[in-house]
């Protein structure tokens, strides 16, 4: 069956949509991790959520998944070339999301922005 898009953004939420896969991909940026580094780094996502999200980037080929021959087994997730290609898309994302804070922060309102560095998809 023809999957038909009406937009571009379309396609790109497709791969990318949600509230987790950015975010994932951002952390990815900095360089290959395991599931417990990420799930370290975003406290908020459930294991089950996190292995949905990694399964559907890998089918999606935006990551990839390395198992090292070891005991015990050791699994790295790191981005893909068509990942790395998502970086422009998700500097904007975080600019934005930048300039948004900070505004709403000077209309008063109680919001702080833990991560401030783009670093790790800034050098991807």
């Amino acid at each position: 069956m023809k999957k038909i898009y009406h937009i571009g953004v379309e396609a790109t939420l497709d791969v990318i949509g949600g509230k987790w896969k950015p975010i994932i991909l951002c952390h990815l940026g900095n360089g290959p991790l395991r599931t417990g580094e990420l799930r370290r780094r975003i406290p908020n996502i459930t294991q089950k959520m996190l292995t949905q999200q990694l399964r559907e980037l890998e089918e999606d080929k935006i990551i990839i998944r390395k198992i090292y021959n070891q005991v015990p087994p050791k699994v790295e997730y790191s981005l893909s070339n068509e990942g790395k290609t998502l970086r422009e898309v998700l500097i904007s994302m975080s600019v934005w999301g930048d300039r948004r804070i900070k505004r709403l922060q000077a209309e008063g309102k109680s919001i702080e922005l833990l991560g401030k560095d783009h670093d790790g998809y800034l050098h991807f």
